[in-house]
This record gives structure tokens, sequence and C-alpha cells, in this order.
């Protein structure tokens, strides 16, 4: 019998509606904004789940900027890091999870500072992770992330 009325069933249908709509209101009026990153300041980079498996690329993102790790050889021996906006400098770190690294200097290759390279000389095992940080605008962007990504196809195939 309550099905029956109009007035039950056009309530049933709008609101759920206008809850939806309500909660998506308030978080966008009360939620954290992003806010442009302040020169000295450091901001973790966020590495994409392609960087824990046999990808062939990490990503590593924070709000508006963007990195990529790809290798230029088969094996890892030489990475090459893409960037979204011009970078001031790179070093990167290959190591144990637990131990300090001694970190290197990228080199620029594109003269406008979206696209560094570094030769390793040895292929990073699987379980070794890559420290980064990368500045920007006075800004540097840290970043942690395996080097599942770089892992030769023939090592894939073994397991």
């Amino acid at each position: 019998m309550m099905f029956t009325n109009k007035h039950v069933i056009v309530a049933m249908i709008v609101a759920p509606i206008l809850s939806i709509l309500a909660w998506m209101a308030v978080g966008s009026f009360t939620g954290e904004q992003a806010a442009p990153a302040q020169a000295g300041q450091s901001y973790p980079l966020v590495s994409k789940s392609n960087c824990r498996y046999p990808s062939g690329a990490c990503d590593l993102e924070n709000e508006g900027i963007r990195l990529r790790l790809t290798a230029a050889t088969e094996g890892g021996s030489e990475l090459i890091l893409s960037s979204s906006h011009p970078l001031d400098g790179v070093v990167l770190g290959v190591g144990e999870a637990e131990e300090e690294t001694q970190p290197v200097m990228m080199r620029p290759v594109d003269g406008q500072g979206l696209e560094w390279r570094l030769e390793l000389g040895t292929s990073p095992r699987f379980d070794q992770r890559i420290r980064l940080v990368a500045m920007a605008g006075g800004s540097s962007y840290f970043a942690d992330a395996a080097t599942a990504f770089l892992e030769p196809r023939e090592n894939r195939e073994q397991r």
C-alpha cells in the first residue's frame, strides 16, 4: 500500500540523490585545497602501482608534477627520468632498503630540464630501492620506489 503513493516513490528516488550531492558539496567547501609548492619546502612523490611490478616504467606524482623513470637498456643499467616540468637538478641513489646510499647527480639531456639520464654501471636487483630527489622552482620533491619495474624479461619468465 505504501508503494502506491506517488509522493513516497518520488521521495525514495530523490532522497539518495540529494544526500550524495550534499556530501560532495560539503567535501568541496570544507575539504583540503591543493596549494602551490612553496620555495624551500620538500614534498613527497607518490610511486604509482607500475613501480611494483615489471612494467618497464615507474611513475612518480605529486599534484602537478609528474616524473617517469624508465630503463634505456634492457636490465636497467641506464635510467631515464622524464618530467612534466623543467627540473633544476636530480640526484638518485640505488641500494638496499635499510642502508644509506650515496646519491649521484643525473645529467640533463635535452637542455630544458625535462629529460635526465644516469648510467648505473650494474643493473639493480629486484629487492633494491631507488631514492630520488628532484629540484624544481626552489622546491624539492623526494621519492622512494621499488626497482621491480626494471626487472629483465628473462628473469620475469623464470619465476
